[in-house]
């Protein structure tokens, strides 16, 4: 396993980004429909492409596993293929966040305690609460911070 920040962002590789975000949500995001995440996906792609740092975990084939984005100190978006979580990708990923791009935020969906948590243990505090995320959504978002 190798971490690397993404430069060139090739169709293959969205697509396989992709494919990591819909298994991690379908894993995690309990609380979506499935016409949501179809919804949701649509957006993906660029927000991939226009993330300052899309950094990526691959494996021993070089096929990325697990990404993050980051984009001014905040963690945008961080994902683990269903297959590879509780390995410790999410917990190198953020780390490598931190030393590399002072990484200091993040937002998290209440409805995925298991996401909570796991910042948690990693330091983070919620600081704000909100009813809805930001498109207006009735999904509670909380905000969070480095100890």
């Amino acid at each position: 396993m190798r971490i690397v920040e993404i430069e060139k962002r090739t169709p293959i590789l969205i697509k396989q980004l992709l494919k990591i975000w819909e298994s991690s949500v379908r894993e995690t995001h309990l609380f979506l429909s499935d016409n949501e995440i179809k919804r949701i996906a649509d957006y993906v792609p660029l927000a991939l492409n226009n993330i300052n740092h899309l950094v990526i975990v691959e494996d021993d084939n070089y096929q990325p596993v697990a990404f993050m984005g980051i984009e001014k100190e905040r963690l945008e978006m961080l994902f683990v293929a269903p297959h590879e979580i509780k390995k410790g990708l999410g917990k190198s990923l953020i780390q490598f966040g931190i030393k590399n791009y002072q990484l200091k935020e993040l937002t998290v969906n209440e409805q995925n305690p298991q996401a909570k948590g796991f910042y948690e243990h990693l330091g983070f505090h919620v600081y704000k609460r909100t009813e809805t995320d930001e498109q207006g959504n009735p999904y509670p978002l909380l905000y969070m911070k480095l100890d």
